[in-house]
């Protein structure tokens, strides 16, 4: 039992971990893995660690600390599917261009669209062109309360989240002409006065382009 405690205490000090580090560690405690797996399963049970998706977990203890630092669920949706980047609603959010309370983790991946429902959030991936996977940065987040962790996510730039949020929205500019680009905006309740100069300048550029092309 008391390996089990001194276990969970390691986890509590990690932002996420893997199964197979898990088992890592309960090697260095002298655990078989089957007791591993027994303590895996009472510790998700009891709601000790969350599943993020298969082989990758939270402790609740970590979360609850950090869950209200914005940094961190977005550091979290990178890690659960990569290649990807926060965009659409939870980019625009952050960057205070929208009213519109989102409680979903947004991102876009290169890879097939896919949502995952976890104790931590709700966490969806909407799938891109590879040539469309851009504009977007490396963030420096804050770090977690008297921890070490620091929270760093990659992110779309405001012009790329807008016009992400309008690439779904209107199943890529199916029938869209540029002069619709303004109403769309307006229905969507986006504050593109907010944005700075520049990005509204890129915004305008990627749709004119795209909109063009296609």
């Amino acid at each position: 039992m008391k390996s089990k405690k001194n276990l969970l205490e390691q986890v509590k000090l990690l932002p996420y971990f893997s199964k197979d580090s898990l088992f890592q560690l309960g090697k260095q405690l002298g655990l078989a893995d089957t007791t591993l797996d027994t303590y895996i399963s009472r510790f998700l049970k009891n709601r000790e660690i969350l599943q993020l998706k298969k082989g990758l977990y939270i402790s609740a203890d970590f979360f609850g600390k950090n869950r209200s630092n914005v940094s961190y669920p977005f550091y979290l949706a990178n890690i659960i599917r990569t290649p990807s980047y926060i965009s659409s609603w939870s980019a625009l959010q952050f960057y205070n261009l929208t009213t519109e309370v989102i409680h979903t983790v947004t991102s876009v991946t290169r890879k097939v669209t896919k949502s995952y429902e976890t104790k931590a959030g709700i966490f969806t991936y909407q799938s891109i062109k590879e040539d469309l996977f851009s504009n977007f940065s490396l963030v420096q987040g804050e770090s977690a309360g008297g921890q070490s962790a620091k929270f760093d996510f990659y992110i779309a730039s405001p012009a790329k989240a807008l016009f992400d949020l309008l690439y779904f929205k209107t199943h890529q500019f199916r029938g869209v002409r540029l002069d619709d680009i303004k109403v769309l905006v307006e229905e969507l309740r986006i504050d593109i006065e907010e944005m700075n100069k520049k990005e509204r300048t890129k915004f305008n550029t990627m749709i004119r382009e795209y909109i063009i092309d296609e």
